[in-house]
């Protein structure tokens, strides 16, 4: 028969044993616990170091692209003095773009915005480069004309009459190529008070009802008068087209690409100067305009003429 005391002392020795089991496993569990957390934590980390990799890759592309395209607005050269202008408000927007890049290189979103108005501003390029070379062989081909005809006249005073039908000829398809020109384009964030007789000025996104558009028409000789249609596009701070809605009723061409407008209006232009005024409604009433820069085109005859931007706090 077991002795009482040797009976309990077993009974305490399995207590323990149990005890340091337990011990034992749930120490194993916290192991496990941790490294899991640990492999969690480092794959993690491994994803944010890709992330900002990519980022600075995006950041080297969007520089890269935005020095080419500075050095060819460099390159573009005119004599017409409002193209001139607009030449000039360019390669100073590119400069600033530039800046940014540098300064919010580690920015995924602000990167991809600046991607997005390198893009636009290559596009805009593309149409002045044909309109720099619409001018070159017009003029080209005003002197070469020119020329011949005073050589004639020299000889035959009696053609005359045959050199003004050529001329009225040429200032024909002068008319044809030509493109309305704008200036003095402005934008402004506006809201309506007085039951919306009167119109506040404001630049805080959330007070913003409409983006009110103004330019100047400049007297133009070569353009056919009549009635025109101008399209304002608008892109907003996150890369998209603010338009009333995504169909095909308010989708137009420019620059040899399609799009949806945020506004349009039929101009009765008489080959005089002339001021528009437009105004961009958001989608919705109770959409809110979002912050940041909002970069604005005016577009005629399938060719963006103007441009400017509208920042929004």
């Amino acid at each position: 028969m077991d002795n009482p005391s040797q009976a309990a002392g077993d009974k305490k020795r399995n207590r323990s044993h149990i005890l340091y089991l337990t011990i034992i496993f749930l120490l194993t569990c916290l192991c496990g616990v941790l490294a899991w957390q640990y492999w969690e934590q480092k794959k993690r980390t491994e994803q944010t170091v890709v992330q900002i990799n990519q980022v600075v890759v995006e950041k080297d592309n969007v520089q890269a692209q935005l020095l080419d395209l500075q050095e060819q607005y460099a390159q573009l050269q005119t004599s017409d003095a409002a193209l001139a202008k607009e030449l000039d408000e360019k390669r100073a927007l590119i400069a600033q773009l530039l800046e940014e890049a540098e300064k919010h290189k580690n920015d995924a979103g602000i990167i991809a915005r600046l991607r997005k108005e390198t893009e636009t501003l290559r596009k805009i390029m593309k149409g002045y480069i044909v309109q720099i070379d619409s001018l070159n062989q017009v003029n080209n081909t005003l002197r070469a004309e020119k020329k011949e005809v005073e050589g004639q006249l020299s000889v035959e005073k009696d053609k005359g009459k045959v050199l003004q039908q050529e001329k009225e000829g040429l200032q024909g398809r002068i008319d044809r190529a030509s493109l309305l020109t704008t200036l003095n384009v402005k934008a402004v964030g506006v809201r309506f008070s007085r039951g919306g007789k009167k119109e506040d000025i404001t630049n805080k996104a959330k007070r913003v009802e409409k983006i009110r558009v103004t330019f100047d028409v400049a007297e133009n000789k070569l353009t056919k008068a009549g009635m025109k249609d101008v399209y304002v596009r608008i892109m907003t701070p996150d890369g998209k087209e603010l338009t009333k809605s995504a169909d095909n009723d308010h989708m137009f061409e420019f620059d040899g690409n399609k799009g949806f407008y945020a506004a349009k209006k039929t101009i009765d232009y008489s080959n005089q100067p002339m001021t528009v005024l437009v105004y961009a409604s958001k989608a919705k009433e109770d959409d809110e305009f979002v912050p940041g820069k909002y970069i604005i085109e005016i577009t005629a005859d399938k060719a963006t003429i103007g441009s400017t931007t509208l920042v929004l706090e």
